[in-house]
């Protein structure tokens, strides 16, 4: 079942001489319950096609639908409501909310969305996470890793149609790494979980199910990891 379709998506910056492709007519499709991964060196426009999808930047031209809602055609509010209910974002930094502990966090987007919680939810989700312990620490008493769990979970609370993820290790040792990434894969097979996963490490995107390769804003490749 095809959960996201992006079709001749550009993002373009500046004009004549200075104009710069950041995307440039890229057009791919995921089903329900891939993982991919997609891979650039830095300034391969891999972060800005992310914020395209997740409907956090708007495009110059081109369509992304998810779950067969063309995301751009929506209003500034109704997109936001979109974004809140049927989209996970993981960041490198975290994006916790300092003056929240680890539940309020992870429990926020329901809260700005007026859902009640499910407190089974919560439960299973901090157990999953290894923050049972923690579910009352701000996020300045929690380790680097312990902070990414946190925003793991709160891009799940919801059972958004995808988790997009701008690389999730990119500010953790080795061992916080390997735990992020284990999550990431439990998420995926546990709850089905489509995910999308920029990085620019290949031993991290091999252990994805699927490989984007992007260079100077268009795909090169896109293979299936055997």
């Amino acid at each position: 079942m095809e959960i996201l379709k992006v079709e001749h998506l550009c993002k373009t910056y500046g004009k004549g001489e200075q104009e710069i492709k950041a995307v440039d007519d890229i057009s791919f499709t995921v089903s329900k319950g891939e993982f991919v991964a997609v891979v650039g060196s830095s300034g391969s426009g891999k972060s800005t096609l992310l914020h395209l999808i997740g409907g956090v930047d708007k495009p110059t031209s081109g369509k992304v639908m998810i779950n067969g809602t063309d995301i751009y055609k929506l209003n500034n509010d109704k997109l936001a409501i979109f974004r809140r209910r049927q989209v996970g974002l993981i960041y490198q930094f975290y994006n916790l909310i300092p003056i929240l502990n680890v539940e309020e966090n992870i429990t926020l987007p329901c809260r700005l969305d007026g859902v009640k919680v499910a407190p089974e939810r919560v439960e299973e989700l901090l157990s999953t996470l290894g923050l049972k312990d923690r579910r009352k620490h701000l996020p300045n008493e929690l380790s680097g890793g312990q902070q990414q769990r946190t925003s793991i979970g709160r891009a799940l609370i919801n059972h958004p149609a995808l988790v997009l993820a701008d690389e999730p290790t990119g500010n953790l040792d080795s061992k916080a790494s390997e735990e992020i990434m284990e999550l990431l894969k439990l998420s995926n097979k546990k709850y089905k979980q489509t995910i999308i996963m920029i990085t620019h490490d290949k031993d991290l995107a091999i252990q994805a199910d699927r490989i984007i390769t992007i260079e100077d804003g268009k795909i090169i490749s896109d293979e299936e990891n055997c």
